[in-house]
């Protein structure tokens, strides 16, 4: 979890729609012929002659840089690890043509980027719409590259499909371009948004065998006005993921930045199958085999003449886990975090193979009711990955693939594969039904729980934990304080603007729900008030439209339990109301830790190193006092309004998640059962440990 403004994590690549199993989708205007899939690289590889009549141009780059939110969303932290997204991407692509096998990437002592492969190199030749030559024309003209229609130099490919190269090239302040190719090594320097220093040259000469291309630059600080300091985290987390989903490709990051250069290397052979291995590190697995598969379906479309080849891969594997959120979707790369078609036809062959399999078998008895979907998907971690020539997406965030052909396909796959697994593997498939049995009975106590919840929804004054909610009713300016112990929460309400913030004070704890049944949580007193407090529901029932409050604040102590804390709400958060942490809504109010009274003035610092700002700026002499504040409950109303509850002053951290794989994997090492990653993870982090309480 991290800033908006510095570091966003743990993409995601998904919130599937759960479709009903008994609904077949119409399919019958396409017709299907199967392919071999033996070389999935094969089946994507595009034409070795890559020149640049496979550059076309569409349009011009000024426009990017008066409105680059257009273009990356954001010139916060986020869009600029983008502008590394964008060109990774198009590497990954030449991996995905089936010309590249090996990516470098360098966080340089200045925080500019480096990025090289191995791939065909960008086309050095001149490009007749344009004049300039391949490289030029696709880092200078938007819509310019080989990702277009009849004759691209890509059957397949991500990123911003020809706006990638030129926009990071507007919003650096410098981009070098060397390509290795045809036995030459040719280079362009661009400068200040763009501006061609000197046209390409050829500049040494390189084997027959040699080829690729390396790109440095450095982004723009007057368009990344927040921070140009690169994450290596948000990088690496990134990268490897890249590597899960483009198995056999090495790629490997190295920052330069430490007086001792960091540096790792992803490869997995494995691909999808090694990403579910991974996420479930740490939990305890019903199916010790990660199911796999794959194929490729040939597809005529509408207009009867039009033919493409659509490849798709899925791996899944239970855990014991009480969760049914564990499906990461992507297409070419890019992650489908509301699913679609994909995902409507994976979870059609799930729930019909398993209901086929468990009433052929005896498992499930003639007078019961088929499992749900959403039983079959409890404790499932699942990766469905396809590549095709031509993705259409609903909207322009590239979230929710919208390919209907794409349904009856990863359909198709899913069902022969997955089938021919419960039959061969008899031991395993009995697990897995007994596993999917046990959410369904704990999907009817839930439900009873809810309704006890629904029911209590009135009375919630009178339970521990009394809400003191504020007068306004629009949920744009309320917001709902969530506070650890009674004592800061009676502060929180006496200092609190009435008109919009309301506050609901915990009393310890509330239940680890990594580690509990659904029956369990929603009998807990602390969880329903906050389910009643913030009024829209849970997981598949929660409406983000409904809630009482825009901003959800957690304000606990800066110790070791009010860490625990946080985590144990963001946990509840992200199980049970994702779509408040995708939306935004989810905040961490940041209480001071020193105050500091000087000639009648009080001043607040935030760390050890403001703290020390603080003193040098007044000129204290050494030994000066200053207070310590070791929890909310030591600030008066005044004080706790000033510093932390005013909009005007306070701080907050705005909670995001990036990616959802690498989110899950992270509550289930600090939440789980499992001791091994919690410790790992303490002793990785303890350098950054201060203050610490005991």
């Amino acid at each position: 979890m991290a800033n908006e403004n510095e570091e966003k994590v743990l993409e995601e690549a998904k919130q599937p729609e759960v479709v009903n199993p008994a609904v077949e989708p119409e399919e019958d205007r396409f017709q299907y012929k199967k392919e071999d899939v033996s070389d999935e690289k094969g089946l994507v590889k595009a034409d070795a002659n890559y020149t640049a009549e496979n550059i076309q141009v569409l349009e011009g780059l000024e426009a990017v840089r008066k409105r680059p939110g257009m273009y990356i969303a954001t010139t916060a932290a986020a869009g600029l690890h983008h502008l590394v997204w964008e060109i990774v991407d198009n590497a990954i692509d030449e991996a995905l043509a089936g010309y590249c096998d090996d990516i470098q990437v360098y966080i340089e002592p200045d925080n500019s980027i480096t990025v090289s492969d191995n791939g065909r190199g960008i086309p050095v030749d001149i490009v007749a719409k344009s004049g300039l030559s391949g490289v030029e024309t696709a880092y200078t003209i938007l819509h310019a590259g080989g990702k277009f229609g009849e004759g691209g130099g890509y059957k397949v490919s991500g990123g911003l499909h020809g706006v990638g190269a030129s926009v990071v090239n507007a919003l650096s302040t410098l981009c070098e371009v060397t390509v290795k190719k045809a036995g030459g090594i040719h280079y362009v320097k661009f400068v200040d948004g763009g501006k061609i220093v000197e046209h390409l040259k050829k500049i040494g000469d390189c084997g027959p065998n040699e080829h690729g291309t390396m790109v440095h630059f450095k982004p723009d600080a007057e368009i990344f006005t927040e921070t140009t300091i690169y994450n290596y985290e948000t990088i690496r987390n990134h990268l490897r993921q890249m590597a899960f989903l483009n198995g056999g490709v090495k790629i490997t990051l190295t920052d330069k930045r430490p007086e001792t250069p960091v540096s790792e290397t992803f490869q997995f052979n494995g691909g999808i199958r090694e990403y579910v291995s991974f996420i479930n590190q740490g939990k305890d697995i019903i199916n010790q085999d990660v199911i796999y598969c794959r194929g490729a379906e040939e597809v005529t479309l509408l207009d009867g003449v039009t033919k493409e080849i659509i490849y798709a891969e899925i791996s899944l594997q239970w855990t014991t886990y009480y969760n049914n959120d564990g499906v990461y979707s992507f297409c070419n790369n890019i992650s489908t975090k509301e699913g679609g078609t994909h995902v409507e036809g994976f979870n059609i062959a799930l729930n019909k193979a398993i209901n086929a399999y468990a009433r052929q078998f005896k498992l499930l008895e003639e007078k019961e009711n088929n499992f749900t979907t959403e039983d079959c998907r409890e404790g499932l971690t699942c990766v469905i990955s396809i590549k095709h020539p031509n993705p259409q997406y609903e909207g322009q965030t590239k979230t929710k693939l919208g390919n209907s052909e794409v349904r009856k396909i990863v359909s198709t796959i899913v069902s022969e594969h997955f089938r021919q697994f419960l039959l061969e593997h008899p031991d395993q498939a009995k697990a897995i039904v007994t596993k999917v049995r046990s959410a369904a009975k704990g999907r009817v106590a839930a439900q009873a729980a809810r309704e006890a919840t629904r029911k209590n929804a009135g009375s919630i004054t009178t339970l521990p934990g009394k809400l003191a909610d504020c007068s306004s009713r629009i949920p744009e300016e309320c917001e709902l304080y969530i506070v650890e112990g009674n004592s800061a929460g009676g502060s929180a309400k006496v200092g609190r603007d009435r008109k919009t913030q309301a506050i609901l004070p915990l009393r310890g704890k509330i239940l680890n729900v990594e580690k509990a049944t659904e029956e369990r949580i929603f009998k807990n007193a602390e969880i329903g008030n906050m389910i009643t407090a913030i009024g829209a529901g849970i997981r598949d029932e929660f409406n983000v439209e409904k809630i009482r409050y825009h901003k959800i604040v957690i304000m606990t102590d800066a110790d070791v339990d009010g860490d625990h804390i946080r985590i144990l709400l963001l946990t509840f958060f992200y199980r049970f109301m994702k779509p408040l942490i995708d939306g935004g809504y989810v905040y961490i109010a940041q209480p001071p830790l020193y105050k500091i009274e000087y000639k009648g003035q009080a001043y607040y610092a935030y760390n050890d190193e403001q703290l020390e700002q603080l003193k040098k700026g007044l000129q204290l002499k050494p030994g000066y006092p200053f207070q310590r504040y070791k929890g909310l409950g030591e600030m008066d109303a005044q004080q706790l309004w000033e510093t932390t509850m005013d909009p005007a002053a306070r701080k907050m951290i705005r909670i995001t998640v990036d990616d959802a794989a690498m989110a899950d994997k992270a509550f289930t090492d600090l939440m789980g059962d499992d001791v091994e990653p919690r410790r790992d993870f303490i002793i990785k982090n303890a350098k950054f440990v201060k203050n610490l309480d005991i």
